[in-house]
């Protein structure tokens, strides 16, 4: 397991001289945030029920992370699922059987904890892989259990969430950029919550 230091560290370093994360090259669309739908947790437990009956004793762990595993948070309609393999780099013990499922690789990151991400073929998901020591997934679960408690922090990146998609889509940016557009609320959030859990010191 990761440290209580790595798991509330944030790295915003750029991918090394002449690298990119970019398996498939994203592109601008619209963005956007729709009411929770109490269907999400079941959307959820039947794409896990596959990726487990895929992969077998591979999946170390898998969890459902992101705003759709909020109840009541307005989020994009794509389920964000961690999963947890012994060695994200060794893609041929994992990345074949999920393009069986219809998955596509679409990111790779080996300098960023050995993060992949595969997109299901609909669109409906986003599957982020890591190693067992990553401290990433442990950062969104707490992130996720906070905003599950806290009513106003709920509230609060809501209204990020809302406000960064509309002017994203307006300019018509990518998703990056409105990831970018909510990252200081967030980072504010994720202090509240490592603070909550234990990880850092009260202020």
């Amino acid at each position: 397991m990761p440290t209580a230091r790595e798991i509330t560290t944030f790295s915003d370093d750029a991918p090394p001289p002449g690298q990119t994360p970019w398996v498939v090259q994203p592109s601008p669309e619209p963005i956007a945030i729709v009411e929770y739908d109490a269907a999400w947790p079941e959307v959820y437990a039947a794409r896990e029920s596959e990726i487990r009956g895929c992969l077998g004793a591979r999946v170390l762990d898998i969890v459902h992370v992101g705003s759709t595993s909020v109840p009541g948070l307005p989020a994009k309609p794509i389920i964000d699922i961690d999963l947890i393999v012994a060695d994200p780099a060794r893609e041929e013990a994992w990345l074949a059987p999920l393009e069986t499922l219809g998955y596509v690789l679409t990111v790779r990151e080996p300098w960023w904890h050995e993060h992949r991400c595969l997109k299901a073929s609909d669109r409906s998901v986003n599957l982020h892989v890591f190693g067992p020591d990553s401290p990433e997934p442990w950062k969104e679960r707490v992130f996720r259990d906070h905003l599950r408690q806290d009513a106003s922090d709920r509230e609060l990146y809501a209204e990020t969430k809302r406000s960064a998609a509309a002017a994203a889509t307006e300019r018509g940016e990518l998703m990056t950029d409105y990831n970018r557009r909510k990252q200081a609320v967030i980072r504010d959030i994720y202090a509240r919550a490592f603070r909550a859990a234990g990880l850092l010191p009260e202020s």
